[in-house]
């Protein structure tokens, strides 16, 4: 590796010889100055350095002159502020000078060592650091995963393959990204088997299975309301656990996270089934039972989840002792954004405020069908990268951050999550076969029976027959469907996309967090 090269000015830069020879024993190479015009200079004809260490009281071109002159040519050159004065003044102003550190006379080899460690080396040490801490938990992490877990160490095992995923992404070890990419598929196959061995058994409502897309409000929402206090209820649609904990620091600014919890979203693991199942409290072939107005199939024209506010206003009065004095509001475009923004405080009225916001499912469909935004979304990196830039700068959060003055309680959730495909698989149905890529509902569906967990009975698995025959297939893990027609033009459209609606920890283990104001 190159020698790391340090440029430093001290008009008694004699004095520093112990400071110099301590680095140079350490491999760093110093070019040493007497006075910010030569300091200027040497930046001039050789833009190689890697750091500057600057006396803040040179005679003549003082340390903070030098700074912001070097600052015209080069500013992301770190710089290092070396100062007798602890003058507050002083110290705002280098700090608004964009220096990098400063350190106080006299300076001991380590406070320079540690700088230096910092401000060079920092990103290869997280790298290192992080690399060994994971190989570490490889191992423990996969026999975890092949030891035959329950929903909840399921829930835990995918915050934890989340929590390297984040740390390996920041710390740019391409790698031990790979090594990791193989090891959340071998979760999935797993996590898959798991669901297919279970999931029937958890509809019944027993409390033997986790909280689940048709119960979640009375076991999470409902139980959680205080009188005095309102609660708002954000629904982001198609926000995945990895999603939320880039957007968490941003929440933490105003609001302190109580608790995070999970729940698991019914199949398919899409709006039409999930958030419907959410909001009636109900299973999706019950909804269709009891609310048949309320219900459409996937072969039906139409909205399909036009009556979630009526939903939810019936569960309410099924399940709830006391009167609530609720809203409902969905975010699909600008213009309901700002008008959510305006009526904000008030709904602060209410006890209980639900907002479906349908950005993120928005920004879902549209990568698969807009080639820059493939770019921009390339991987689950870039995905969440650009869910935190839109929720940063969007009319939400300014709207959250108003309320955020006010006590009140805030539920972020979802619906469901997305998973990005892969693996092709083929099926071939008739011309009333849903579209979707990761379930299919139809009759005499053929298709791979080892990629897809197949429902003959749909009212076993709490979903509605369009037709006496229907069968409904999920996609496990990374896969989706294709028809045999126009089979690679298709793959090669779909393939990397994000899609929702089979099995998979992305899609089906769903964040629930519950923020208190800071107020």
């Amino acid at each position: 590796m190159d020698k790391i090269k340090i440029l430093w000015a001290d008009d008694e830069i004699n004095l520093l010889k112990p400071q110099l020879l301590f680095l140079e024993k350490r491999g760093y190479e110093v070019v040493t100055v007497t006075n910010g015009y030569d300091a200027l200079e040497e930046c001039v004809e050789n833009s190689g350095f890697d750091v500057v260490f600057l006396d803040e009281s040179m005679p003549g071109l003082t340390g903070l002159e030098t700074l912001a002159k070097i600052k015209e040519t080069q500013p992301h050159l770190p710089i290092v502020m070396i100062t007798k004065n602890e003058a507050e003044d002083v110290m705002e102003e280098a700090l608004g000078s964009q220096i990098t550190d400063y350190l106080i006379k006299p300076v001991n080899p380590n406070q320079i060592l540690l700088t230096l460690k910092k401000i060079v080396d920092n990103k290869r040490l997280v790298r290192e650091k992080t690399t060994s801490d994971y190989q570490q938990e490889f191992r423990q992490l996969m026999m975890h995963i092949n030891s035959g877990l329950d929903f909840t160490e399921w829930a835990d095992v995918y915050r934890r393959i989340i929590s390297w995923e984040i740390k390996i992404d920041d710390s740019n070890s391409s790698q031990m990204g790979d090594i990791l990419s193989m090891q959340k598929s071998e979760a999935n196959n797993e996590f898959s088997k798991f669901i297919v061995k279970n999931y029937l058994g958890w509809l019944d409502d027993t409390g033997d299975g986790p909280a689940m897309s048709f119960n979640l409000m009375r076991k999470k929402i409902f139980p959680m309301m205080e009188e005095g206090t309102p609660t708002v209820m954000l629904l982001l649609d198609n926000l995945r656990f990895d999603q939320w904990k880039v957007l968490e620091p941003i929440f933490t600014e105003f609001f302190r996270v109580e608790e995070e919890d999970f729940f698991y979203s019914i199949l398919p693991t899409s709006t039409q089934y999930s958030r419907n199942s959410i909001f009636a409290g109900m299973m999706p072939d019950e909804i269709a039972k009891h609310y048949p107005d309320w219900w459409l199939n996937d072969n039906e024209k139409g909205g399909k989840n036009m009556h979630e506010k009526e939903l939810l206003e019936e569960q309410i009065k099924r399940t709830v002792r006391r009167p609530v004095k609720f809203d409902y509001n969905k975010v699909t475009n600008v213009s309901h954004a700002k008008d959510m923004q305006d009526h904000m405080l008030d709904y602060l009225s209410n006890d209980l405020t639900v907002i479906v916001y349908n950005f993120i499912d928005m920004l879902s469909h549209a990568r698969t069908e807009m080639e820059v935004l493939k770019e921009l979304a390339g991987d689950e990196k870039a995905y969440r990268s650009l869910t935190r830039s839109w929720f940063e700068n969007s009319l939400l959060w300014t709207a959250l951050q108003k309320i955020a003055e006010r006590d009140i309680q805030l539920i972020v959730t979802t619906d469901h999550g997305t998973i990005r495909v892969n693996q092709p698989s083929k099926v071939v149905g008739d011309r009333e076969t849903t579209t979707n890529l990761r379930y299919k509902v139809g009759r005499n569906l053929k298709y791979e029976k080892k990629d897809v967990l197949e429902v003959r009975n749909p009212e076993k698995a709490g979903l509605p027959k369009p037709n006496i025959s229907s069968t409904y297939i999920f996609a496990k893990e990374d896969r989706f469907f294709l028809y045999p027609n126009n089979y690679n033009h298709y793959h090669n459209y779909y393939k990397n996309t994000f899609q929702h609606g089979g099995i998979s920890l992305e899609e089906i283990i769903c964040p629930i967090i519950r923020l208190r104001s800071r107020k």
